[in-house]
């Protein structure tokens, strides 16, 4: 709990204009990610790409002219992020406790979530690093091998498709639209757009994710539990797969772009 005292130096700290920008360049590289995450799946599903997923778009980048002082920019600006929404996890303030600890808790995860972006990138960023490769596989394995494993890893499937659900809910009810001041306009029609698509694009592919989650917690298989990549792959051996592979890839992109429009109009 954070008394009153200390409320208003962190409130001052959230509101630094060092944090704010660092904050706001957070959104445009996480901008910059799904784009190219988003390319990658597209180009999976015209059999011309492989891993669509954030190690391979880090990848991708660390190959590209720049590419080096771009990882860079990425990890300050994810740092940046996560210490914000650090701050504002120690900031929620409601007269409801249950709703005020809700807060806290969804706060502290896209703390979490920004900061392990950082990391990513970071050992992108330095010379010989590298994204740990099947980490997914080696952390489910490690949770399996621990006592009720399988329950573990089933509430940790049902976090991410709830997860998932929480972001197509969020983009079909239009609800991002509370985080940023909207443009007028053109400019804001084109904002609900790629928001819409955008989130709910992210929203199903975690909910893959999850799904693939659960059925290696049900199998006691840690190699039904892959990542992002596996998750769009799964969904190019659909009927229909490629076009909805390229969907989602596209949805991706528009998330990118929803991203950077963000980083400018956030309400931070």
């Amino acid at each position: 709990m954070v008394s009153s005292s200390a409320r208003s130096p962190l409130r001052k700290a959230a509101n630094s204009r060092p944090v704010e920008l660092g904050a706001r360049i957070g959104y445009a590289v996480n901008g910059l990610l799904h784009g190219v995450i988003g390319g990658l799946a597209i180009a999976v599903a015209l059999g011309t790409g492989d891993n669509p997923d954030q190690s391979g778009a880090l990848s991708a980048l660390a190959s590209t002219p720049g590419g080096g002082a771009l990882l860079w920019v990425m990890v300050v600006g994810f740092a940046a992020l996560g210490l914000w929404q650090l701050l504002e996890t120690l900031l929620v303030r409601d007269a409801d406790t249950k709703r005020r600890w809700i807060g806290r808790v969804k706060e502290g995860g896209k703390a979490v979530v920004y900061l392990s972006l950082a990391v990513s990138a970071l050992r992108f960023a330095v010379p010989g690093g590298s994204s740990g490769g099947d980490s997914t596989r080696d952390f489910t394995a490690r949770l399996l091998g621990q006592p009720f494993g399988v329950l573990l890893l089933l509430l940790l499937a049902a976090l991410v498709i709830g997860v998932g659900g929480f972001f197509i809910v969020k983009g079909v009810r239009k609800k991002f639209l509370e985080d940023i001041r909207t443009p007028t306009g053109s400019a804001g029609d084109a904002t609900v757009v790629v928001g819409v698509a955008g989130y709910v694009a992210k929203g199903i592919a975690l909910v893959v994710v999850g799904v693939l989650f659960g059925v290696a917690a049900v199998t006691t298989d840690p190699e039904q539990a892959t990542g992002l990549d596996a998750a769009l792959l799964a969904l190019a051996e659909l009927p229909y797969g490629v076009a909805v592979l390229i969907a989602v890839g596209v949805g991706f992109i528009a998330y990118g772009v929803y991203c950077v429009v963000r980083a400018r109009r956030a309400r931070l």
